[in-house]
């Protein structure tokens, strides 16, 4: 074999950090050693893997096919790791979810991962669909939960359980106790909103489709509990998954308001790259997701 798992770490290392001495102190090296590492690695092929601007490294159209490959290659590498020294232990991963994933399911499914392996760590980054997309491709996570609808070459899709959405307001709110809301009471209120980019977002604009340019968007924002908050302090309206009302709707600080003319259902999705490897920690993890929340 004409090149070392320690070059390959370095490309990983040089790939992500965009600068050689960043690359090196993550990997515990000299910038030396991983100059001369990542040299050797091109020189071996007669091959460029980086466009070099001044200190930073910027992969090119090969670096960024190799990149992919590569990081499936070490993922495999480390699982064979794991499993010669620990038996199969399940390691740790980096999960990336939506925040109405993150907040109200994900919780639970990384609990009982964690429990059947007490050695095994978790990494959970909440981010909007968008977000959590972009960093399963640049392999910052290892696998992704959204909200989102999204279509990429380089991702996996996989549908993972249905949700819907619900318009609600505070008990005391003048439209609270409508039997059915009508598309004049929708284009009279005040809207509490998620920001653009993200799934509650995208679901809200499809079932509000021909009312869009109608609809007064008084907050966006980019929590759900500061969504609830303000529909719950009087100021409008809102529209988030059932799952993050929950708690809200038994308690009775907010109410559902029916508006049973427009589709709010959408799904919730799994995303891998498509060059990803598939550990043993990934495979469980998708097991738990449509154990312990449905799927």
């Amino acid at each position: 074999m004409r090149y070392s798992l320690r070059q390959l770490e370095v490309f990983l290392a040089a790939a992500q950090f965009e600068n050689i001495t960043r690359a090196a102190e993550s990997l515990s090296m000299s910038q030396s050693a991983a100059s001369s590492a990542l040299r050797e690695f091109e020189q071996q092929f007669d091959i460029r893997l980086f466009d070099r601007i001044g200190k930073r490294l910027q992969l090119n159209e090969l670096g960024r096919q190799i990149r992919a490959k590569a990081e499936a290659l070490m993922e495999q590498a480390v699982a064979l790791e794991q499993a010669l020294q620990q038996h199969e232990d399940l390691g740790h991963l980096r999960v990336g979810a939506t925040l109405t994933i993150g907040n109200y399911l994900a919780v639970h499914v990384m609990a009982r991962y964690m429990a059947e392996q007490p050695g095994a760590r978790v990494a959970l980054a909440v981010h909007n669909t968008r977000e959590v997309a972009e960093r399963v491709l640049n392999f910052d996570l290892d696998i992704g939960l959204i909200e989102g609808e999204l279509q990429h070459p380089d991702l996996i899709v996989q549908p993972w359980r249905d949700d819907e959405l619900v318009v609600f307001c505070a008990p005391e709110h003048e439209l609270a106790g409508k039997e059915a809301l009508t598309d004049e009471d929708l284009v009279a209120a005040s809207w509490m909103s998620r920001e653009t980019g993200s799934g509650t977002r995208q679901t809200f604009e499809r079932a509000m489709h021909g009312l869009l340019p109608q609809l007064h968007l008084a907050l966006e924002l980019q929590h759900t509990e500061a969504i609830k908050r303000a529909v719950e302090a009087g100021l409008g309206i809102g529209c988030l998954s059932r799952v993050a009302l929950r708690d809200a709707f038994r308690r009775g600080s907010l109410v559902e308001l029916p508006v049973p003319h427009r589709d709010m259902r959408r799904q919730f999705y799994v995303i891998l790259h498509r060059e990803k490897f598939i550990s043993p920690g990934i495979e469980r993890w998708q097991a738990l997701c449509k154990e312990v929340v449905g799927g």
